[in-house]
């Protein structure tokens, strides 16, 4: 068996599809592309996908991960333009690598996020942004399966910033770019509870709902206060294998009149 690990987008207007309407687009461009896929055992069997943490419902995302099992050896790169060409524009499979380590769902500890806040000027954002960094806790509220949950939306926040959209934007207006980067933690905490915590400490409050894109997720580097790709580790053991299978060279058997 097999196992490829993919990235994959939600873009422009399929930001709005739920993970499961993704789940179906992309169970219909396995059977296109002729993915010997692994089923699991039972009744019911069914292809073996992993999912890990998905993107809520309405943003957009540049880094989407999935895990598939394969009954055949396949080249990750092939099966990727292969799945790509198989899906519709906006569900597009950027990265593939075959898994050699374990544990893909623990390297998704933080996400970045860029937030485009329409009709507010940066200066405003930035004097939120302030606000909200300076406070000890933010509590904000939401509403789940089991009713109204209040929680801590500033202890998750390991990074926000504000700037003004680039000046070629498309529209007319204000519009302020906040960039966040939260810490995945229980309750999670998304986006829209962070604009929750500006609304509540700065008033902050945009005049149309904001653009939320997931720009990147992995591990959190305290030190750099960046969040690093999740399939490096498996690129770097599939260029580390050849070199440790070839290991190092053999020495010349002797030869001339002293050889056996």
């Amino acid at each position: 068996m097999q196992r490829i690990r993919l990235r994959y987008t939600k873009r422009g207007r399929l930001r709005f599809t739920s993970h499961r309407d993704f789940q179906r687009a992309f169970e219909r461009a396995l059977r296109r592309a002729e993915v010997p896929m692994a089923y699991s055992a039972g009744f019911t069997p069914h292809p073996k996908v992993s999912y890990a943490n998905a993107a809520p419902t309405g943003t957009g995302s540049e880094a989407e991960y999935l895990e598939i099992a394969l009954t055949e050896q396949r080249d990750p790169q092939k099966l990727r333009e292969l799945l790509d060409e198989s899906l519709p524009d906006g569900l597009d499979i950027t990265d593939a690598v075959e898994a050699r380590t374990s544990g893909l769902a623990d390297r998704l500890t933080a996400s970045v996020w860029e937030l485009r806040l329409e009709g507010v000027a940066a200066e405003d954002a930035e004097r939120a942004v302030a606000a909200f960094l300076s406070a000890g806790a933010v509590e904000v509220q939401r509403r789940t399966k089991n009713g109204m949950r209040t929680f801590d939306a500033r202890a998750a926040v390991a990074g926000l910033e504000a700037a003004p959209a680039p000046s070629d934007r498309p529209g007319q207006g204000p519009c302020a770019i906040l960039r966040l980067v939260v810490r995945h933690v229980t309750p999670a905490v998304r986006p829209d509870d962070v604009l929750s915590g500006l609304r509540a400490v700065a008033d902050l409050a945009p005049p149309v709902p904001a653009a939320v894109t997931r720009l990147a997720q992995g591990l959190f580097d305290e030190e750099s206060g960046t969040v690093t790709d999740p399939l490096a580790p498996d690129r770097e053991a599939v260029t580390a294998a050849p070199q440790k299978a070839a290991g190092p060279a053999a020495a010349p058997e002797p030869t001339g009149a002293g050889s056996a």
